[in-house]
């Protein structure tokens, strides 16, 4: 590891200062990130050119909501209808910061929270070897309470499959379990081989000595495939079909904390692991076993979760430096350098971030933009793109383990909310796909959900449980 030097600026560039996003945090001055991804972000949630309005000695003014139903009745564009980014216009205005409505409340920590891919389900897992299904459209009612079996200190991640009809959830064990859903008319309790049989998924081989856990796993786009994170270094692709192993990479120097899919062809992979890259691998032209494509270098720690943008170009990750950023793969390198913090002492488990190491940055980060402000402490924080159809992917959002969750504009870098409820870390939080909705889950093992209001009053903040404190202890993964 090499010692970096101390920076005094508030931003971290990537190749060139035109491409650098500032902390969101009030107060500070913000550039703009001046990118293609700026550009295409903007075609995907701007309004059409006649529906804003110029001001003489002014700038632009964006465009009103009613202004542009008078533009669509007017049929301004021609079309006789809004367009997608004239949708994504209206709909990222109306944030789902309004609440909290608890969904569930849970006695032991929440680990896991997405949304289905339509919106209809929504999934939690917990450490006490519980997850939870609930029916969106039908009130949050629970659709299936499944008991986990051979769970080794939690459920690290779960995955719906593209058709919703299974569900796969990891563990600190090489051994994935696979549930069917059911219709819904089934029994709602799920208790692995008791009520319903947990098929096992074995990723391990022949030639692994020690056990390993899986800290993260995807379904492909069609279901036919598994690729997950593990705790030995690699990351491994399962053939559901033959219902085998089909690949096994030795990824990175350290644990693999997150992978995924990079698109739908289920081609390209990205991983992020503790030796602080984020690596992509194309399975189409592997040269060696064990050669990525390229290597992304620019976080100072460990990475603990990625999110594609689902183009196949685009991707962010959250980094135990206390950042997040934005990677174009097109930028990524053959020759990764490592930098470290030169201080082997902190555990970023119980441990608060060195106030010096704040004003670090990678001489050779390869990143589009840095977003500050949030903290990645205690666990794998998860961060992700907004949701394409009702924002245009203009904003990233992320967990917090200082028990909030904060909301960045992409292109801008500022922080645009932060929602303030739980009393202890924010592991994981989700978007709905379709409407102005966000679902927060926690270690004080509250559900909670985000709305935009409407015509609703937001309840009032909930009791605190009686007892509960915010403590410190010894926190893992």
């Amino acid at each position: 590891m090499i010692r970096l030097n101390k920076d005094t600026s508030t931003c971290s560039d990537g190749s060139g200062s035109s491409e650098s996003v500032c902390s969101g945090i009030t107060g500070e001055v913000t550039s703009y990130l001046d990118h293609e991804i700026a550009h295409l972000t903007k075609l995907r949630s701007s309004p059409y050119v006649l529906f804003g309005r110029n001001v003489r000695g002014r700038m632009r003014l964006p465009a009103s909501t009613v202004r542009m139903l008078v533009g669509r009745e007017g049929n301004y564009s021609g079309r006789g209808r809004f367009s997608s980014a004239d949708k994504c216009h209206i709909l990222s205005r109306y944030l789902p910061t309004k609440g909290p409505w608890i969904v569930d409340r849970m006695k032991s920590r929440a680990y896991v929270s997405q949304f289905s891919a339509d919106g209809s389900l929504f999934i939690a897992g917990f450490q006490g070897s519980q997850i939870r299904i609930y029916d969106v459209e039908r009130g949050w009612k629970v659709k299936k309470d499944i008991s986990a079996r051979n769970l080794r200190w939690t459920i690290t991640d779960t995955s719906l499959s593209p058709d919703q009809q299974h569900l796969v959830y990891a563990s600190m064990a090489p051994i994935v379990h696979i549930v069917t859903m059911g219709s819904a008319a089934s029994a709602t309790k799920s208790i692995a081989n008791v009520t319903e049989i947990h098929y096992g998924l074995n990723f391990s081989s022949d030639e692994d000595e020690d056990e390993f856990g899986i800290f993260s796993i995807k379904f492909s786009t069609d279901g036919q495939e598994l690729v997950a994170a593990t705790s030995d270094s690699s990351i491994c692709v399962y053939d559901l079909g033959a219902d085998k192993l089909s690949l096994r990479i030795p990824a990175h120097m350290s644990d693999v904390n997150a992978v995924c899919f990079a698109d739908e062809s289920g081609n390209i992979i990205y991983s992020g692991s503790d030796d602080s890259f984020c690596k992509v691998w194309d399975r189409r032209c592997f040269v060696t076993k064990g050669q990525p494509a390229g290597t992304l270098m620019g976080h100072l720690d460990g990475i603990t979760f990625i999110d594609s943008r689902g183009d196949g170009r685009y991707l962010i990750s959250n980094g135990k430096d206390q950042t997040t950023k934005l990677w174009d793969i097109r930028k990524m390198s053959s020759n990764a350098i490592s930098m470290g913090l030169g201080d082997e002492d902190w555990d970023y488990r119980w441990m608060d971030y060195p106030e010096y190491a704040r004003h670090l940055k990678h001489p050779h980060d390869q990143s589009l933009a840095t977003y500050k402000g949030h903290s990645v402490l205690r666990t794998l924080i998860r961060c992700y793109f907004s949701p394409s159809y009702s924002t245009g992917q203009k904003y990233i959002y992320t967990g917090s383990s200082d028990s909030s969750v904060y909301i960045y504009d992409l292109v801008s870098g500022a922080q645009v909310a932060k929602l303030d409820h739980h009393e202890a870390p924010v592991r994981d939080c989700s978007w709905h796909p379709f409407h102005p909705m966000l679902v927060t889950s926690a270690w004080d093992g509250d559900i909670v959900r985000w709305e935009f209001p409407g015509s609703d009053e937001a309840p009032a903040p909930p009791n605190r449980r009686v007892g509960r404190s915010r403590r410190r202890g010894f926190y893992y993964m």
